[in-house]
């Protein structure tokens, strides 16, 4: 009986012994999980593109004068106006063209008179995608007014426009830009002041005891008019991003690798 016994023990061990080496033997299965959990990812994803909005909206600027950040109505107009100016709404590399033909012209004579070179960018959004007269009677790539083109020497009239020549009428441009910073000591103001005029915009000021632009209650086109501005600029210096062909220039100019075949309703 006892002998009976200690074979039934002696089982019992040697069983334990070999399903405990069996069990160390055998390789272990681990199913691979992702370290960071999948709202993680898609939380990082949005942290990131938040930063990279965030990080564009910090360096867009006119002549230097940067745009207010974390003003959520602000960053909803300048995307809005990005996504107006891009490829895909646009459909034309006009604004490029046009920006490598003028800009080599203007540049220059904006460094001459002390202009900040971004307003380079002022005639794309006054005549960049059109040609000719506007219907109010303004002309050439400044968009001047007959009474204003005249007041800083250019000739209007049936034979002559000093309007539609370059060279003359961003030199006149320059004269009445210095003028306007004289009265408003803001590029920003000035810039608003150009596409209203001067009176209008000190009118409005005045009447609402504010002078950043950012904050003024303005006609709907001079509220968009920077904004205009600033996503142009971003446009013709970032194309690829913006959905245009070619890659960035170091002149900051226009695309070389254009579609020859535009098609005429698209320009």
């Amino acid at each position: 009986m006892i002998k009976k016994h200690l074979c039934t023990c002696m089982v019992v061990l040697v069983t334990l012994v070999l399903s405990k080496m069996f069990l160390y033997s055998t390789p272990v299965k681990h199913q691979v999980k992702n370290t960071i959990p999948t709202s993680t990812i898609s939380a990082t994803n949005k942290t990131n593109n938040k930063s990279k909005k965030s990080k564009l909206f910090e360096s867009l600027n006119f002549a230097n004068e940067y745009l207010p950040i974390g003003d959520k109505r602000i960053e909803q107009k300048v995307a809005r106006s990005l996504k107006a100016h891009s490829f895909e709404r646009l459909k034309t590399h006009k604004l490029h063209k046009n920006a490598k033909a003028w800009f080599p012209i203007i540049e220059p004579i904006l460094k001459q008179y002390g202009i900040p070179e971004d307003f380079k960018y002022l005639p794309l959004v006054e005549s960049g995608l059109i040609q000719g007269n506007s219907h109010r009677g303004a002309a050439g790539l400044w968009q001047f007014m007959p009474a204003t083109a005249k007041a800083f020497g250019l000739v209007v009239g049936s034979e002559v426009d000093d309007r539609l020549d370059v060279k003359k009428s961003t030199i006149a441009a320059c004269k009445y830009l210095k003028v306007l910073y004289a009265d408003f000591n803001n590029w920003t103001l000035v810039a608003a002041a150009y596409n209203t005029g001067g009176g209008s915009l000190r009118k409005s000021i005045r009447n609402q005891n504010q002078e950043d632009y950012y904050k003024l209650k303005l006609n709907k086109e001079t509220a968009n008019y920077v904004y205009k501005l600033i996503s142009t600029k971003e446009i013709i210096e970032n194309p690829s991003i913006y959905g245009y062909k070619g890659e960035k220039q170091d002149t900051k100019l226009a695309l070389e690798n254009l579609d020859a075949d535009e098609s005429a309703n698209k320009l």
